[in-house]
């Protein structure tokens, strides 16, 4: 199993493409093995005042995405939150309820203990800054910084853990937290897939729009009778790692049946879309429908997908109950892959 980090509370998952009998489809996450702090369910702290420190410091792999070394901390740490730019990115700038995608170095400021770290997982964190995801300490200190920055900020107990601390990471009631992150890309509802386009030549697959302005792409569905194979294409292809059987995924989708598709408009809302809900969904490759996990295997981060499902490897005879979809339904899927997790 690989390793997740507890810094993350179980997120939504995708409920509408849950595998048919699993009771814990709408979670994207599998139970950890690593010792980093989760968040508090019950986080709900007045929002910190932001000072510059004091700060211990980066004593080696100063550079960008280097796993970084930190000095133990001197003197007793700030009761703010303290948070300093030590590498200024010039990309897109975070706000509250992206997912950012980041690596991380954790540790406590008495002892200098480092609790986690993403660098040697060699697998960045991608997480939302959202109330009951993470800590609130990286909410406040992570908005509004740039893709491409390095910040290092320590967290007091009243935005960490609280006086109950957390014992399976090491972290006592009374323990601050020292942070060093380098936010690598961030995600919003208007995020798209930013692959090169590929040619869409087969008449007998539907045609997906091309788009990357966070707009639900068009889905054309052809005149014609449904595959009775699984058919999975590039839309736009990018250039990221390939995702893994057992991989979970962030991502942007668009779904129509059909047979329905024939008939709609080719902007028509389809049954489900995380445009209409203008909010990002993760989930485990291991707990949606067979099609799904069949179709994006082995696909490149930053792609757009085609991805064409046929009853056997969907739904069958027995849809979830409520959403839109027939029995022995054929669905048509354009799913843009923004990020591994």
């Amino acid at each position: 199993m690989r390793r997740r980090s507890l810094l993350i509370a179980v997120p939504a998952g995708l409920v509408t493409l849950a595998a048919c009998g699993d009771d814990d489809s709408g979670s994207s996450s599998n139970a950890s093995d690593s010792a980093s702090p989760e968040a508090s369910a019950t986080s709900a702290a007045p929002p910190p005042k932001i000072v510059d420190g004091p700060l211990p410091a980066i004593t080696a792999g100063t550079k960008f995405d280097e796993k970084p070394t930190v000095a133990k901390g001197s003197g007793e740490p700030s009761k703010d939150l303290a948070v300093k730019t030590v590498v200024a990115g010039g990309g897109r700038a975070v706000a509250e309820n992206d997912f950012v995608s980041a690596n991380y170095l954790g540790q406590i400021w008495q002892s200098g203990k480092v609790f986690d770290n993403s660098y040697d997982r060699k697998t960045p964190l991608v997480i939302q800054l959202a109330q009951g995801s993470i800590i609130d300490g990286w909410r406040y200190a992570l908005t509004g910084k740039k893709t491409g920055s390095r910040v290092l900020f320590s967290v007091p107990p009243t935005w960490g853990y609280g006086e109950q601390g957390n014992e399976q990471a090491g972290i006592k009631g009374d323990d601050t937290l020292v942070f060093v992150v380098d936010i690598q890309d961030t995600f919003n509802a208007r995020s798209s897939a930013d692959g090169k386009k590929m040619p869409q030549d087969d008449a007998a697959l539907p045609k997906v729009g091309t788009n990357t302005d966070g707009k639900a792409p068009s889905i054309e569905v052809p005149d014609a009778d449904a595959p009775k194979k699984l058919a999975a294409e590039y839309v736009l292809e990018g250039d990221g790692a390939e995702v893994g059987a057992q991989d979970s995924v962030l991502v942007q989708y668009k779904g129509v049946l059909w047979e329905k598709g024939k008939t709609f408009s080719s902007t028509d809302k389809g049954f489900d879309s995380t445009y209409d809900r203008q909010q990002l969904t993760s989930f485990s490759l291991q707990q949606v429908v067979k099609g799904w996990a069949q179709g994006l295997t082995g696909r490149k981060v930053g792609s757009r997908v085609l991805v064409v499902i046929p009853p056997d490897l969907g739904y069958g005879d027995n849809p979830p109950e409520g959403s839109g979809i027939e029995k022995d339904s054929t669905l048509v899927f354009s799913v843009d892959i923004l990020a591994k997790m």
